[in-house]
C-alpha cells in the first residue's frame, strides 16, 4: 500500500485506498468501490465521504488510524444481544462518513470534516491491538463513525486482532458493497446493522441525503452468505420515520432474508444535531411497532433507549420465559442453559459464542 508524501513530510494517516478503479473515458477520474454510493471523484476532489480523495488519478484515504475515541464498551451498548454476551470491546473510530443523517447523535465526528477538517491521533493498527488487550477487551468493534469509511484501517486492525484471539465486529449503516464485505469477511465475526426510518426511501433521502437504501439489503444478503452474526437495529423518528408500514415491510424482509432468529432493536429518537425540533420517541409508539415486528415472525425484538423496560430483555420464542435478563447495558440475570438452551422448554435460543460475565455486572446465573 502506497503512503502520500506531502511537502517532504509523511502521513502515516494517508494510503492508497483499497477498492477504486479508474474510470473509462474520463482521464483522471476514479470510480469509489468501497460504499453504495460508489462515487465518481475527479481529480483533487473528495468522495461524498469526505475521507477520500483523487490525487494524481489515484484513490487516498485521508484516516488511515487517524483515531478520535479508544473506548472499552460492554458489547450490549452497540447494541449487540446475542453474540459474546457480556464480554468486553475495545471500539475505536475516526472522522467521515458516507451518511449526512440531520440527527446523528456523533455528529462531532462523522459530519465536522465539513466544517473543522480532519482531525485525531495516528495509531498504528499493532498498537490499537496491543492496547486492546492490555485493558482485557474480548473483542474489536469498529464504530461511532461510519467504519466503511476507514475500511483499509479496519482491516489491517482486523487482522492483527483475530491473530491475537480476538473477536471483530462492527456497527455499520450497511451501505457498504458486496465487494468490500467480500474482503472483511475472513476476519469480520459480526455486525450491527442501523437502519433509519424503517428503510423508507423518502425519509433516506430527506434527513439522511441518501438517495436509496438498496444497497443495504444488498448488504446484508451478502453478510448473512458469508456467515456474519447480524442484528438489526432501526431508529423510530416521530413524525417522520415511524410508519407501521415501513416497519412490517422491513421485518418481513428481516424474516424472509436473514431468519426470524434475526435480532431486531427499535431505538429511541433523541433530538440533536440539526434535528432539535421533535420530541423523544413516545415509549407507546415503540411497543406498538414492536408488535408489529413479533407479529411479521420476528422472535427477538427489543426496544433501546428506554432503560428499565421489559423488551429490554430476552424472552423464549417457544415458551416465553425470561431468559435474560437486562437493565440497560448490564446483564442482570442469565438464565439459560449451557448449550443457551431455556430451561424450561429446551428451546435453542440464538446465541453465537459464549456468556462472558460481563465485569462483575451479572446478579445470578442458572445453568
Amino acid at each position: 500500500m502506497m503512503v502520500w508524501r506531502d511537502r517532504g513530510s509523511e502521513k502515516p494517516y494517508v494510503r492508497e485506498a483499497l477498492l477504486w478503479k479508474p474510470v473509462k473515458d474520463r482521464p483522471g477520474y476514479v470510480e469509489c468501490c468501497l460504499c453504495g454510493r460508489r462515487c465518481v471523484v475527479a481529480p483533487d476532489r473528495y468522495g461524498v465521504c469526505g475521507v477520500r480523495k483523487n490525487v494524481g488519478g489515484k484513490l487516498y484515504t485521508l484516516v488511515y488510524g487517524l483515531l478520535t475515541a479508544m473506548n472499552v464498551d460492554p458489547i450490549e451498548k452497540k447494541p449487540m444481544y446475542h453474540f459474546e454476551p457480556g464480554s468486553s470491546v475495545f471500539s475505536i473510530s475516526t472522522v467521515g462518513c458516507n451518511f449526512y443523517c440531520r440527527f446523528c447523535q456523533n455528529w462531532e465526528i462523522s459530519q465536522s470534516r465539513l466544517e473543522r477538517g480532519l482531525y485525531g491521533k495516528y495509531v498504528p493498527p499493532e498498537e490499537t491491538v496491543r492496547t486492546a488487550k492490555a485493558y482485557g477487551a474480548e473483542g474489536m468493534a469498529y464504530t461511532y463513525n461510519e467504519p466503511t469509511v476507514f475500511f483499509e484501517y479496519m482491516l489491517d486492525v482486523a487482522k492483527l486482532a483475530k491473530r491475537e484471539g480476538l473477536y471483530n465486529m462492527m456497527v455499520t449503516n450497511g451501505y457498504i458493497t458486496p465487494e468490500a464485505v467480500d474482503m472483511l469477511s475472513p476476519y469480520m465475526d459480526a455486525a450491527t446493522v442501523d437502519f433509519k426510518g424503517g428503510g423508507n426511501k423518502d425519509f433516506y433521502r430527506k434527513f439522511m441525503g441518501v438517495p436509496d437504501p438498496t444497497p443495504i439489503f444488498q448488504a446484508l444478503e451478502a453478510m448473512k452468505e458469508k456467515k456474519w452474526f447480524i442484528e438489526v437495529t432501526n431508529l423510530v423518528v416521530p413524525e417522520h420515520g415511524d410508519k407501521v408500514e415501513d416497519i412490517r415491510r422491513l421485518a418481513k424482509w428481516i424474516v424472509e432474508h436473514l431468519g426470524p432468529e434475526t435480532p431486531f432493536h427499535l431505538l429511541r429518537f433523541h433530538p440533536d444535531y440539526n434535528l432539535l425540533d421533535l420530541p423523544p420517541t413516545p415509549v407507546e409508539t415503540l411497543e406498538k411497532l414492536a408488535k408489529v415486528a413479533r407479529d411479521e415472525g420476528l422472535e427477538y425484538v427489543y426496544i433501546g433507549n428506554v432503560w428499565g423496560h421489559p423488551l429490554e430483555n430476552t424472552y423464549c420464542p417457544r415458551c416465553g420465559y425470561m431468559v435474560i435478563e437486562r437493565h440497560g447495558f448490564t446483564i442482570t440475570a442469565w438464565r439459560l442453559t449451557k448449550d443457551n438452551r431455556c430451561p424450561k422448554c429446551g428451546y435453542k435460543i440464538n446465541i453465537r459464542g459464549t456468556f462472558h460475565g460481563g465485569s462483575g455486572s451479572i446478579i445470578s446465573v442458572l445453568y
